[in-house]
């Protein structure tokens, strides 16, 4: 017989049926001639009754089953005579695959998120996150048939990586030569990285941006969905050394028509949420954030505020004494700005707008203004920046004189420069953190707990 996942068997269309269903024991409780076992398989937030009367001729042994113990039962599914479930199944045969010992760390009880963090190996297991996990796999599905729709082509770009995208410098160095030889410097006395595997200095991406614009301006419409990289020391509950993201880069596509397409997927993604991870959703709604519905509801229902760059600085130094952080025109706004905008001033998402070119990568279009770019931040309540994005610069000598202006050398970026030369269009493309999202959709408030084994400074376990 074919085992069938608890979910199926809770949405059946009638009773009657022998089923067998495998899981994991949440709970078990006994009476003087039944065992009543709580079992659940991961593949929902609901458990599904399982009813041993003494009949079974291990009947004392299954009233030793503990929590965490993983059971395989024969059985027929039966209308359930308790409130609150509509099946249950009359155990006709229960057979323990592995019985977990009374040091299993999770009994019922409540866990707090560090403790869950420290065994990250078995966190599924617990109704938060495995609903959290649930929802990661819908939301990723959900990116892809989004995108699909709309005629765009999914596309695989580099890991490793010779660029630095965003100029920061904060990247993880790939190599294969030995860590206990010291390397001998060139002739201009920089470190020698001919002797490596590629010849030359490598890394992992921050971004697969350059990369894909390069295709975009071949296809058209492009996005690349994977796992990104940062070697930033920072400690935080937004940032993490790797993270997933989610780039889609559009050709003949202006700042306007970037924000466009940036709105509608936010709203797409949260509609596909609310409407196919309810009972999921409810978790969080009830035990983690009782106002995150009213919030995605509101998302859904509203015209994201465009606001240049310049009158959000005028609204926050109006309220400059609420930050911790000063509000300065050419400085970047911090998560704390960010978050003020959209949960307080405006309560709806905020698209912010036309930035100063002096704190922006060397990729953004130069406005006529020659002192601002054609970039976007989307700010939403609980998180603050979730999307940021701009037109890309498509015009060759404004692109070599910004390079020239932020000190990269132009050899290393040559194929991006080409990408000028031959039939060079207007395109726009912007990033999406998908941790980022999964915190806004779950209002969990800490970035390790939205993927399942975390990597951050100090902590490579699991």
């Amino acid at each position: 017989m074919k085992r069938e996942k608890i979910k199926d068997l809770l949405l059946s269309p009638a009773p009657g049926d022998a089923i067998l269903a495998m899981g994991w024991v949440k709970t078990r409780r006994d009476s003087k001639d039944f065992s009543f076992i709580e079992l659940n398989d991961g593949s929902c937030l609901s458990n599904l009754q399982v009813i041993a009367d003494h009949s079974l001729k291990n009947f004392d042994v299954i009233r030793t089953i503990t929590t965490g113990s993983s059971i395989k039962v024969h059985g027929i599914l039966s209308l359930s005579k308790g409130a609150g479930q509509k099946y249950e199944v009359q155990a006709k045969e229960i057979e323990i695959l592995d019985p977990a010992p009374d040091t299993f760390p999770l009994q019922k009880k409540r866990h707090t998120d560090e403790f869950l963090r420290s065994i990250a190996h078995l966190r599924s297991r617990t109704n938060k996150y495995s609903a959290v996990f649930r929802i990661r796999s819908e939301l990723s599905f959900a990116i892809h048939q989004f995108f699909n729709d709309r005629g765009f082509f999914y596309i695989h770009t580099p890991i490793i990586t010779g660029s630095d995208c965003e100029g920061a410098g904060e990247m993880f160095r790939v190599s294969t030569l030995n860590p206990h030889e010291p390397m001998k410097p060139d002739d201009s006395g920089k470190l020698n990285f001919s002797e490596d595997f590629f010849g030359k200095e490598a890394k992992l991406t921050v971004s697969g941006q350059l990369s894909a614009e390069m295709l975009a301006l071949g296809l058209g419409d492009v996005y690349t969905f994977g796992p990104t990289f940062r070697a930033e020391n920072s400690n935080t509950s937004r940032h993490m050394a790797e993270f997933w993201m989610l780039e889609p880069e559009m050709a003949f596509c202006d700042l306007q028509g970037n924000m466009d397409m940036a709105q509608a997927l936010m709203k797409s993604l949260t509609r596909h949420i609310l409407e196919k991870c309810s009972e999921d959703m409810d978790l969080f709604f009830k035990f983690v954030d009782t106002g995150l519905k009213a919030t995605l509801e509101n998302l859904l229902a509203s015209e994201f505020i465009r606001l240049p760059y310049g009158e959000a600085v005028s609204i926050l130094q109006k309220q400059a004494n609420k930050f911790e952080f000063p509000v300065e025109f050419g400085k970047d706004l911090q998560s704390e700005h960010e978050r003020f905008l959209a949960e307080s001033h405006f309560k709806k998402p905020v698209i912010v707008f036309d930035y100063p070119k002096t704190i922006k990568p060397f990729y953004m279009r130069v406005n006529d203004d020659h002192q601002t770019v054609a970039a976007m931040d989307i700010l939403v309540p609980g998180i603050g920046e979730i999307i940021g994005g701009s037109q890309r610069e498509e015009r060759l000598p404004v692109l070599l004189s910004r390079m020239e202006e932020m000190g990269l050398n132009q050899k290393d970026y040559w194929w991006y420069i080409d990408s000028r030369r031959f039939g060079s269009v207007p395109h726009s493309g912007f990033g999406l953190g998908f941790e980022r999202m999964m915190m806004f959709l779950t209002g969990i408030r800490n970035i390790r707990d939205v993927i399942p084994f975390p990597r951050t400074p100090k902590s490579l376990e699991f």
